[in-house]
């Protein structure tokens, strides 16, 4: 049988239970509240307090606050499982999507994950190593997207050689072909005249 936020119930009963250190120092404060707001003397404050900081069971604090008001001591309740972060999934979903839609996920991935590392540093969230994996993710596909562009590049640049046109074919006169291009008016050549002997 379990009792309050989940603690066993021994033989004894809650009141044997150990208290911890946590239980203790509730006993405290509920005693400082209770002296500074006069319902203790001094003297009756210090015995309380000696009693609660040496107090081993339930049973021992109960002992010290239960005719204060509202101060019945219970187990610290425990905390529940730290939440993922929302935003650290969605970037993994995002880097993992790349394989199925292309680079459409890659920006979503590399901006969820940088604002989910900030919000999991601030809150104490789970979900660092999917915020991690969706942004390495996102900048991998960035570099492969890179480096196949610069491939195709250099491809394109080194299979075509010189443009058409511009080359001389083999099989024919240096001069054919000029027919085609538009009739350009030359100067005549003239020949210079010859110089006087000596």
């Amino acid at each position: 049988m379990a009792v309050g936020h989940g603690y066993p119930v021994p033989g004894g009963g809650r009141g044997q239970m150990r208290a911890a250190d946590a239980d203790r120092d509730r006993a405290v404060s509920y005693l400082t509240t209770a002296y500074t707001e006069g319902r203790l003397a001094k003297d009756e404050y210090d015995a309380r307090l000696e009693t609660a900081l040496s107090a081993r069971t339930y049973a021992d604090l109960d002992q010290v606050v239960t005719d204060l008001p509202g101060a019945r001591i219970g187990p610290v309740p425990r905390r529940g499982p730290t939440p993922t972060n929302g935003l650290a999934i969605a970037s993994l979903a995002c880097g993992v999507a790349q394989f199925a839609f292309g680079p459409l996920p890659t920006i979503p991935a590399i901006v969820l994950g940088h604002m989910a590392r900030h919000q999991i540093k601030r809150t104490g969230e789970q979900g660092a190593g999917m915020a991690l994996a969706g942004l390495l993710l996102g900048w991998a596909a960035v570099a492969i997207g890179v480096l196949a562009i610069l491939a195709l590049t250099l491809f394109v640049v080194t299979s075509t050689g010189p443009p058409a046109g511009l080359g001389v074919h083999p099989h024919l006169p240096p001069n054919a072909g000029l027919h085609l291009l538009p009739h350009v008016h030359t100067l005549p050549k003239i020949n210079p005249p010859p110089l006087p002997a000596p």
